[in-house]
């Protein structure tokens, strides 16, 4: 099983796998990935991106609403 996490305020974006694999290509641990890229807009890594504490659906915004993670038995 693999946890997806996409934003529930941009209803349609797609941030990637919830996985420790760093060699899976959308996995957030994954450091060289779209989705685990400290330099990727679509990473919550990134400080100034999907990770900004600034964020309302950012998983950093202590005030915010989160991230929504479904689980997809295919991963």
């Amino acid at each position: 099983m693999c946890l997806l996490v996409s934003s529930p305020v941009f209803a349609d974006e797609y941030l990637g796998k919830l996985s420790e694999n760093p060699y899976d290509p959308d996995s957030t641990s994954n450091e060289y990935g779209q989705h685990g890229s400290e330099y990727s807009p679509d990473s919550i890594n990134n400080p100034y991106g999907a990770g900004s504490p600034y964020r309302q659906d950012s998983p950093n915004n202590p005030y915010g609403e989160g991230l929504s993670i479904y689980a997809d038995d295919d991963g």
